[in-house]
């Protein structure tokens, strides 16, 4: 008989695993078509972000172990990242790869700011995770909560400059390797 945890992860898990699909199939398809694809390395900055971030709720799924009971809307609730990433994921790749050129820097500008709409959407669940499932401390909210105000900030003033995006990736970047940093003895599973 398994547990009511492992019966709620199993969903959660397809839905990553779908997510997961999704960023390398739109990845192997870029490689396919190279020579019909022109790279812009931001895009392909926020696909290594969305990725990890995959692997991050997969990982930090297992510290729900612990919680319970388990009810529907509690569960919706937290299946609520799961499809907010797999929908990211789905952003971040031209839909229906032709046989014309793909400048991924254009398709970048026609797509950022629904990506970072998703992405505040995602912040704002990890807050409210944060506040009402896994009663972390408001110190710890300052990443979800600066990541928020950044990418809907960016989302709604529209910025144009490509420096400014370019300067926005390597933040976010390097937001996620100090969060792995600070965070890391929380990350780790232990029975």
């Amino acid at each position: 008989m398994i547990s009511a945890f492992e019966y709620v992860t199993v969903f959660i898990s397809i839905i990553l695993g779908l997510g997961v699909t999704q960023i390398l199939t739109g990845i192997a398809d870029l490689i396919h078509q190279h020579n019909r694809v022109k790279v812009y390395w931001p895009h392909g900055v926020w696909v290594f972000l969305v990725l990890i971030l995959h692997v991050q709720e997969w990982w930090v799924t297992f510290q729900l172990r612990e919680f319970g009971p388990w009810r529907l809307p509690v569960f919706l609730f937290i299946l609520l990242y799961p499809v907010v990433l797999f929908v990211l994921a789905r952003l971040l790749f031209p839909f229906g790869l032709t046989d014309e050129k793909v400048d991924l820097k254009v398709f970048y500008f026609a797509s950022y700011r629904k990506i970072f709409l998703f992405g505040a959407m995602l912040a704002l669940l990890t807050v409210l995770d944060n506040i009402f499932i896994r009663t972390y401390q408001p110190l710890d909210m300052i990443g979800p909560v600066v990541v928020f105000v950044s990418c809907t900030s960016f989302a709604l003033l529209k910025p144009k400059q490509a420096w400014l995006h370019e300067v926005f990736a390597l933040l976010m970047f390097a937001l996620l390797l100090i969060s792995i940093a600070v965070s890391w003895d929380r990350w780790l599973v232990a029975n």
